[in-house]
């Protein structure tokens, strides 16, 4: 375990993070759900690009609010860094909701967890060094724990167009978590940076809502009900400030690779949270949205996750693994 305070304390906040993204899993498909109901024969890549336009787009303007006294002081490094972070985030995130639409979800959930075995074999190469055996026994957990998680069946298993794009965004992913911690960006100012990207995500999304948008008022017409404007503010609030400013301010005191597997996480809590939070979201939006049942799939796959962080936070992995460049 980790003797320094500030590491042990970015560890436990990253984890914390993990549970703020899984927020998202049943707020979105509820969000979805009610909105396919609003506006029948409407593209779900509308709803998916609207919500991220929506969702990025407050989150910049609420931290730019934040920001303002010392917004004008913003560094070139602070633009560069977030706009890095906007573009590889926000790439990624598109290619992975059109991906989904070619593949099954336990598929792509398994495809978009690549990045827990890129970020250590980019670190070895850049450090030309191997890992440490508690990483590789790690990242080999992770990958067997969201395979269970996911109920990946490997005999039907073809790498297709959803597939590709899967793997492609995790690449994008990786990517996002190594700019984020460049040693050049060390004295960024992590709002600033936040704001660059959040703003860039919803850049991002705006061409896909734009091109799949068919009636001039069905932007405001799929956030029209007060449910649904509730659960914007949980993905702006919770999902999006309360997780990405999080991250990006912590994940620099414990290093890529490390990061990368508390990061893997997320599915299990995102699995948890779905025995429980479904049901209630329906209520809320008054829609049928049943909770999923307990099944030996996430204990078992869950507990693989959890054995691989134990193991990976057993000695220290590096410190914080800095790209030098």
């Amino acid at each position: 375990m980790p003797h320094d305070p500030l590491q042990r304390r970015a560890r436990q906040v990253l984890v914390f993070v993990t549970v703020l993204w899984a927020v998202s899993f049943p707020t979105m498909r509820a969000v979805s759900l009610a909105q396919e109901g609003l506006l029948p024969g409407r593209s779900t890549f509308f709803f998916a690009g609207l919500c991220t336009v929506y969702r990025f787009g407050l989150a910049a303007m609420v931290l730019a609010v934040w920001t303002a006294p010392t917004l004008r002081t913003m560094t070139r490094l602070e633009w560069q860094h977030g706009l890095g972070l906007g573009f590889f985030a926000g790439i990624g995130l598109l290619l992975q909701m059109d991906g989904l639409a070619h593949t099954d979800a336990s598929t792509s959930a398994f495809l978009s967890q690549c990045y827990c075995f890129l970020i250590p074999l980019w670190v070895a190469w850049r450090d030309r060094r191997m890992p440490v055996w508690n990483v590789i026994l790690g990242c080999a957990l992770v990958t067997a724990g969201v395979a269970v998680l996911a109920r990946v069946d490997f005999r039907s298993f073809r790498l297709g167009r959803g597939e590709l794009e899967t793997l492609i965004a995790s690449l994008f992913f990786t990517a996002q978590i190594l700019w984020l911690e460049r040693a050049r960006f060390a004295a960024c100012r992590i709002n600033h940076s936040t704001t660059v990207q959040f703003a860039v995500m919803a850049l991002v999304g705006l061409p896909v809502a734009l091109v799949t948008t068919q009636r001039g008022d069905d932007w405001l017409a799929a956030y029209r009900t007060a449910p649904l404007l509730g659960m914007l503010v949980i993905l702006v609030a919770v999902c999006t400030l309360g997780a990405g400013v999080l991250m990006n301010h912590w994940q620099r005191h414990v290093g890529a690779t490390l990061a990368g597997l508390i990061y893997s996480c997320e599915p299990v809590f995102a699995s948890a949270l779905a025995r429980v939070a479904p049901a209630w979201l329906g209520a809320w939006a008054g829609i049928p949205y049943p909770n999923e049942t307990l099944t030996a799939h996430l204990l078992a796959g869950g507990g693989l996750i959890f054995a691989a962080n134990v193991i990976a936070h057993w000695k220290p992995v590096g410190g914080a693994e800095v790209s030098r460049r």
